[in-house]
């Protein structure tokens, strides 16, 4: 029986067949990699020696951590989402020699943050209780009516910590999706009697960053509420993508809402790559991989899946 070319057809389908299998195996180990991980995003701000944001800057100038786990930074872009920002006041009798920087800073606070932008501020004071000045809204118009609304309220005490509970909850109520509390505070003794556990909970679930920033000389008071204080003002914006500054003299106020608004619109949306886990990271964390920068992220929060609790 001729022969001819039946060995050749066999070598020829069985290197077409390993060519196709090497194919697809090199098709499936690429792919696993996208299949397992998955995509959290933060908003992050990075500023420069200076306090000042940095521009321009990309995927290799970040430094995501889960856990000290580095995490693969897939994407970087400006962060234009609209954002909801809470500024608490207090407003109490330890607040009289501060009103009018106030009033001042925040008058050029909200024209920074709300000018040709989608983002929205409320005011809220916090003597006695906390009480809205000026509802949530993107109208300096009407922003600014509450900030005109900021008086000393004597004999009265500062509830710092009961306002962060409340806006907290008005967040998750109102479903934010970039939620961010800007608290302006004195040295006074606080009034709230809240372990700083039922102030931090509420933060952590809406996943607000936390702004503070404290009006006067450090106090000596050491009593439980004051400690209990203490320790919001500093593991709040710590975990939170915040940060805590003091200011001696309330002259210094306008300044530093001035650049904490420079450093809101200018945030990053910042997109990583995380494997896939039935166990979340207790912590995430984020760097400049340059010298002398500075960078604070907070973790934007997935919305929950139906049939979820």
């Amino acid at each position: 029986m001729p022969k001819t070319g039946t060995y050749t057809d066999r070598v020829k389908i069985r290197a077409s067949l390993g060519a196709f299998l090497l194919a697809a195996a090199a098709i499936l180990s690429s792919a696993a990699p996208s299949a397992q991980a998955i995509q959290r995003s933060m908003y992050v701000s990075i500023l420069n020696d200076a306090g000042a944001p940095v521009a321009d800057l990309g995927p290799s100038d970040f430094l995501v951590r889960e856990d000290n786990a580095a995490r693969e930074v897939l994407r970087v872009a400006p962060a234009d989402e609209p954002m909801q920002i809470a500024v608490l006041v207090d407003n109490s009798q330890a607040a009289r020699d501060y009103i009018r920087d106030m009033r001042a800073g925040l008058e050029s606070f909200v024209t920074d943050v709300t000018n040709g932008t989608r983002h929205e501020v409320s005011i809220v004071a916090l003597a006695e209780r906390p009480t809205i000045l000026a509802d949530v809204s993107s109208d300096r118009a009407k922003i600014m009516k509450g900030v005109n609304l900021i008086f000393e309220q004597r004999g009265s005490g500062n509830y710092l910590l009961d306002g962060i509970i409340e806006v907290s909850k008005g967040f998750k109520k109102r479903e934010a999706t970039r939620p961010v509390i800007v608290a302006i505070t004195t040295e006074g003794p606080e009034f709230s009697s809240r372990r700083y556990e039922d102030v931090l909970k509420p933060l952590r679930d809406t996943g607000a960053a936390l702004h503070v920033i404290v009006l006067g000389l450090p106090a000596n008071d050491i009593s439980e509420d004051a400690r209990n204080r203490a320790a919001v003002l500093d593991e709040g914006p710590r975990t939170s993508g915040g940060r805590r500054v003091s200011l001696l003299a309330g002259s210094a106020l306008p300044g530093e809402l001035k650049r904490l608004a420079a450093e809101l619109t200018h945030q990053y949306r910042v997109t990583y790559a995380r494997p896939q886990s039935l166990i979340p990271p207790e912590r995430v964390t984020v760097s400049a991989t340059r010298p002398g920068m500075t960078a604070r992220g907070t973790l934007i929060h997935e919305p929950r899946e139906k049939g979820r609790p």
